[in-house]
């Protein structure tokens, strides 16, 4: 009969010992999520400096009569 009592005590002292532990994961805080990567545009064709051979996103190009340039600067300097 002592070793049934000695049983239900071990059981009880380990069924409250787990039931602390499943609280406790509970009440952990979920560290913050890191934010989104942002969006990346769809990619644009790449086009050559007519003065310098940089490539540039065509949208930054500029556009002068000899080509594509990567800056006025250039497109004046090439076009005199």
């Amino acid at each position: 009969m002592k070793y049934l009592l000695v049983f239900f005590v071990v059981f009880f002292a380990i069924w409250l010992w787990r039931k602390n532990r499943r609280d406790e994961m509970r009440e952990r805080v979920v560290p913050p999520r890191q934010p989104a990567p942002p969006a990346v545009g769809a990619p644009q064709a790449m086009l050559r400096c007519a003065h310098c051979s940089l490539h540039l996103p065509a949208s930054d190009a500029v556009r002068g009569t000899h080509g594509m340039y990567c800056s006025a600067a250039h497109r004046q300097a090439a076009e005199r």
